[in-house]
């Protein structure tokens, strides 16, 4: 199977999001490739244990289980930090994006306003701006740590990461809204309206 690359990232200085704690993301990024791929070097020497280990599928059970964990912790990391590269970029007023959330709420502040409450659940995870093709509207997801929560069919739009390691150098997990001001003051809504362009 064709392995995984870890992506490289045009992330400038940000507003309220300090160089460190970008490295340091970045750096816990990289471990989700590097395990990710991993895990699909290991399955095939465990799967030819089997016939001499009566525990060797078990050990594949859950080997793959956790597959989807660092999967995910890769994919879901590689849209938040392409949608802060390339600096702070304003949604039009004539997106095809702000039209689909203009539709699913009163307005596009009383959208941001539940995104952001959405965001401050309680616990660690995601919050997710997704697009259900099926019936072509937007959906919120909160996604526990990486995997739990995922939506079958539905594709990300715009994603927050929530897990204290995105702002801990930067903000106490009491003042993780002062984070997600910070993560918004700096998106670059033009990769949000392709990822909305793509999803549907």
């Amino acid at each position: 199977m064709k392995k995984f690359e870890e992506l490289k990232f045009n992330i400038g200085e940000l507003k309220g999001i300090s160089v460190k704690n970008i490295e340091e993301h970045l750096k816990l990024y990289a471990g989700y490739v590097k395990n990710t791929n991993l895990i699909l070097e290991k399955i095939p020497e465990y799967e030819s244990y089997a016939k001499e280990d009566t525990f060797a599928p078990y050990v594949v059970s859950e080997i793959q289980r956790r597959f989807s964990f660092e999967f995910n912790g890769m994919r879901n990391h590689e849209y938040y930090f392409k949608s802060l590269e390339s600096g702070a970029k304003s949604l039009s007023a004539n997106s095809q994006l702000k039209t689909a959330i203009e539709k699913f709420a009163p307005s596009f502040d009383a959208w941001l306003a539940g995104f952001k409450t959405l965001a401050m659940t309680r616990g660690i995870g995601w919050a997710v701006l997704g697009y259900d093709k099926k019936t072509e509207q937007l959906v919120h997801i909160w996604i526990d740590e990486q995997h739990l929560g995922q939506l079958n069919g539905v594709e990300w739009v715009l994603g927050i990461d929530m897990w204290e390691h995105a702002f801990i150098y930067d903000y106490p997990t009491s003042e993780k809204k002062k984070y997600v001001e910070a993560f918004f003051a700096n998106l670059n809504w033009e990769v949000i309206e392709k990822n909305f362009k793509a999803a549907q």
